[in-house]
């Protein structure tokens, strides 16, 4: 299969700060523990882009190489994926890569704003998700497959109830976070940061809300959509800011999924939290029009950890979760990053957790 170029001027340049490893502190169940943690120095300049924006990644057991996604709106340099090779505590990018459209050009400002990428289990290419936008212009949001190098291959059909129309469907900057693959890879499922127009109000720190996780088989048949209870905002901005929650990423689990809800109160900072949840006796709720009111059964979610609680330098806006390799000991290691937004004050920061 085709491997994305390795680049080779700045490499050296790519090199993480190294941190020194924290202490393994517990979670207060004992399953969760902090492996370490490394950063990438702000503004760093890699093959001609700029690195930040980083929402998400995945790993390749196949080859041992990570995928990672800026959420560049080709605004810094056309939307794009970075290879990478990772260790608890340090970080070496080895590769970037061009998202394209299918006649092979980059995508133009403002049209694609990538979330959430994953290796595909069967075929070594990757798929990724883009919010789309409710502003000057409505634009759909997007689940699109690429080969390894960035260039387009498919695009899967958007469950009707995502679309952007202009009474219903996704909130601006509320929409496809999050994506994993579940069944051997026979399913492509994605989560809604926050609830859609017709599904009432985001979170506040009053009460929480309803997103939509959905199921789709991998020609696009939604095979099911559950709804997400998400928390309300951990705290009421004291300067009267900005705060919100919502999913920011989804994984495939043992028996279910974890998601990872990722909350920001201006003033305070950020929580973020991650849940195991189960579908089991949850509704389908890909026919019901709006979960305002509606008599539904949402799926079930337990802690499993919360980041404040694992011994962090800073928590920052995480918004990428993947399984990583197996750490010595045999425990799994989950490997999560968070978007810089490309601001001086903010980091890209990569974590692994040892999960029991």
């Amino acid at each position: 299969m085709a491997k994305i170029p390795v680049s080779t001027g700045l490499l050296a340049a790519a090199l993480a700060v190294v941190l020194p490893a924290a202490p393994a502190v517990a979670a207060p169940s004992g399953d969760v523990q902090l492996v370490g943690e490394a950063t990438l120095p702000h503004g760093l300049q890699f093959d001609g882009t700029t690195v930040g924006g980083l929402s998400g990644l995945d790993y390749d057991p196949r080859t041992g190489e990570w995928v990672l996604i800026s959420d560049d709106r080709s605004e810094r340099a056309p939307a794009r994926i970075y290879t990478a090779r990772l260790t608890p505590n340090e970080v070496r990018l080895t590769g970037t890569a061009p998202l394209l459209h299918p006649d092979g050009s980059t995508y133009p400002k403002g049209e694609v704003d990538p979330e959430d990428v994953r290796w595909d289990p069967r075929t070594g290419d990757i798929w990724w998700v883009s919010e789309g936008d409710r502003a000057a212009q409505l634009i759909d949001p997007a689940i699109n497959r690429s080969k390894r190098d960035g260039a387009f291959a498919e695009e899967l059909p958007l469950p009707e109830n995502l679309r952007m129309l202009p009474e219903t469907g996704p909130k601006r900057n509320e929409v496809l976070e999050g994506l994993t693959f579940a069944a051997g890879g026979s399913q492509v499922v994605t989560a809604m940061e926050g609830p859609l127009l017709q599904d009432g109000e985001s979170p506040t720190d009053a009460h929480g809300a309803l997103s939509r996780i959905t199921v789709q088989s991998r020609s696009g048949r939604v095979l099911a959509q559950y709804a997400y209870p998400l928390d309300p905002v951990f705290a009421k901005s004291p300067t009267g800011g900005s705060s919100n929650n919502g999913v920011s990423a989804v994984l495939a689990d043992r028996d279910g999924f974890l998601v990872m809800e990722r909350a920001f109160v201006a003033g305070v900072g950020n929580s973020i939290r991650i849940y195991r949840i189960t579908t089991n006796n949850a509704t389908d709720v890909q026919h019901v029009p709006s979960l305002q009111d509606a008599s539904v059964q949402p799926v079930r979610k337990e802690l499993l950890v919360d980041l404040a609680d694992v011994g962090l330098s800073k928590i920052d806006n995480v918004e990428g979760l993947a399984w990583g390799p197996r750490l010595p000991g045999g425990r799994r290691s989950l490997v999560l990053v968070s978007d810089d937004n490309f601001a001086p004050n903010q980091t890209t920061q990569l974590i692994t957790l040892a999960v029991r």
